[in-house]
Parts: C-alpha cells; sequence; structure tokens
C-alpha cells in the first residue's frame, strides 16, 4: 500500500469539499457565532482553510511551539480572501506532499506549548490529525449554517440541501 498517494488522494478530495463550503460563505455574517463559547464565524471558516498549508510546516519542521509563537492564526475578512487564501494553502500543502517520500512519513512531529509536548505523533500521524481537524471544523461549519439558513453542501454524499429533503 502506498500510504502517501492515499493522503494526497484524501487531501484533495477534502480540498474540494471544503472549496464548496467556502463558496456558501455568507458575506455580512463574520461576527456569527451560535454560543460565546463557539468560535465565530469567519475565524472558524479561515481556520479551516489555512490547516491546508499545515503539510508544509509538518513535513518540513520537527515541532510546532503555540508558546513560543510558532503558530501566528490568519485574519481573513471577506469571501474572496477565504477562496483565494484556500487556493493557496492547497498549493502550499500539496507541493509538501509531493515533495516527501513515504519513509519519511515515519519521522517524528510534536506539538507543543512552551517546550510541554500536548501531541507527539509520526509525520504520517499528524498529517492524518490535520485531516481530521478539517473534517471537524468544516462540520462545524456546516452547523453554523444550518442555523442561518445556508444550504449545507454535501460532504461525503448528498445532503439534505442537495436532495430537497
Amino acid at each position: 500500500m502506498n500510504t502517501l498517494n492515499l493522503l494526497k488522494q484524501e487531501f484533495q478530495h477534502e480540498f474540494e469539499t471544503t472549496k464548496k463550503f467556502i463558496e456558501q460563505f455568507p458575506e455580512g455574517q463574520n461576527e456569527y457565532s451560535p454560543h460565546e463559547k463557539s468560535m465565530k464565524l469567519m475565524p472558524l471558516a479561515t481556520h479551516i482553510v489555512e490547516i491546508f498549508a499545515w503539510p508544509e510546516t509538518i513535513i518540513n519542521t520537527t515541532e510546532l511551539d503555540f508558546g513560543k509563537g510558532d503558530y501566528q492564526p490568519t485574519h481573513l475578512n471577506t469571501k474572496q480572501e477565504l477562496t483565494d487564501k484556500l487556493a493557496q494553502d492547497y498549493e502550499t500543502g500539496i507541493k509538501a506532499l509531493n515533495a516527501i517520500s513515504e519513509k519519511k512519513l515515519d519521522g517524528r512531529w510534536a506539538m507543543k506549548m512552551n517546550g510541554q509536548i500536548l501531541q507527539d505523533w509520526s509525520k504520517y500521524e499528524a498529517l492524518r490529525h490535520s485531516l481530521n481537524q478539517i473534517t471537524h471544523h468544516r462540520a462545524q461549519l456546516g452547523v453554523y449554517y444550518r442555523l442561518n439558513n445556508i444550504p449545507v453542501p454535501g460532504a461525503y454524499g448528498p445532503s439534505a440541501d442537495e436532495n430537497n429533503f
């Protein structure tokens, strides 16, 4: 089995699915949040699209330390900025995936906070985690859409909106 090719295929599928969700992004509702503990709509959508660049970081580094400022969230304001960022970060991510060998997926990668290890994975596991994060947060985005009567695109088959259920 060629794990790397499967990761690339899944990465592309998640990109195509996410693109459908971003096409539905409602202008003028950036600050919407269903609950005080929930992310606001634009930061949530921005986080989803920037995850597509994570393979480049995972493949080319051994760790990310939040406490040292290794990660700075992106701030976007418009649907067009989301669309452009998604395309840009997908290209960054797929380029990194195309440059790595199957053997290098065994390398280690850690997520830290001020040196304290939060997660320690193989690079493969870290890449799988990033794909899981896309799915998880995109599902949240779908709930936000539903609560605002915005048609929810299908992700792994048709949605109720696409089938007129």
